[in-house]
């Protein structure tokens, strides 16, 4: 039986998690991060957990331990799933609160850490582009990693239903963000390129890595540059996937 982390705990995964008036059950008020371990390490923790704290001082949430506490509890649930590469699942939430939009004047969050199995290698995907919702980049939620990913799941749907892979989300101004669950890269005239932050791009901790060890350049990108790409591919906390072409 699978084992989960609970505010401080270890317990039974098949147990109940959340209250039923768990903000981020009723409202989607919470975060997430997505932590790959490989070898036993968890890849990027400093840069996943100064997100995770970047976005709850944002949204005014307290991170109710430590980040050696969180790290330990990572290893731990590691040993007690028996896994030595995981995709690690870390959630936060504003805990449980009345009916209504304003939260309690002391909220007592709800954290915590799944394990999961790496997803094997996926071949190149076929990418469309998003009809059915866009990414808002003048939101500030766009930059967080909140629990509503609704456009995304709207777009993916759309994705299957026009046999693709995925969906590439376009912005207000109908300029490329990024895929449903992933960033973009484009090798543009030997050079890579990638949406900025402003464009709706997520900061992703993969993206900020190969920002630096590609020299790629942010900026914003137009639908156009897709067609006459070299090379594209998406990337995620889990790893990266070669785009085979952008469908019409």
């Amino acid at each position: 039986m699978s084992v989960i982390w609970l505010n401080g705990d270890f317990v039974a995964a098949d147990k109940p998690a959340l209250l039923a008036h768990d903000r981020g059950l009723t409202l989607g008020d919470g975060l997430f991060e997505t932590i790959a371990v490989k070898a036993g390490v968890p890849l990027r923790l400093d840069a996943h957990l100064k997100r995770l704290r970047d976005g709850a001082d944002f949204l005014g949430l307290p991170v109710p331990v430590g980040d050696t506490i969180l790290h330990d509890a990572i290893l731990g649930l590691l040993g007690a799933n028996g896994l030595g590469e995981a995709a690690i699942r870390l959630t936060l939430t504003a805990g449980p609160g009345p009916r209504g939009l304003p939260r309690p004047e002391v909220p007592v969050p709800t954290l915590m850490l799944a394990a999961g199995r790496i997803p094997a290698e996926a071949p190149p995907a076929k990418l469309i582009i998003a009809r059915t919702t866009c990414r808002n980049e003048k939101s500030p939620l766009s930059r967080l990693k909140t629990l509503n990913y609704l456009d995304s799941i709207i777009a993916r749907r759309e994705a299957a239903a026009r046999g693709a892979d995925d969906a590439i989300l376009l912005n207000s101004q109908g300029r490329v963000a990024e895929a449903t669950a992933a960033n973009l890269f484009l090798s543009l005239d030997g050079h890579w390129v990638t949406p900025s932050v402003a464009e709706g791009a997520l900061p992703g901790t993969m993206r900020a890595a190969l920002l630096k060890n590609w020299r790629a350049e942010e900026r914003a990108v137009m639908v156009e540059e897709l067609r006459r790409a070299d090379d594209m591919v998406l990337t995620n906390a889990l790893g990266m996937r070669k785009v085979a072409r952008v469908l019409d």
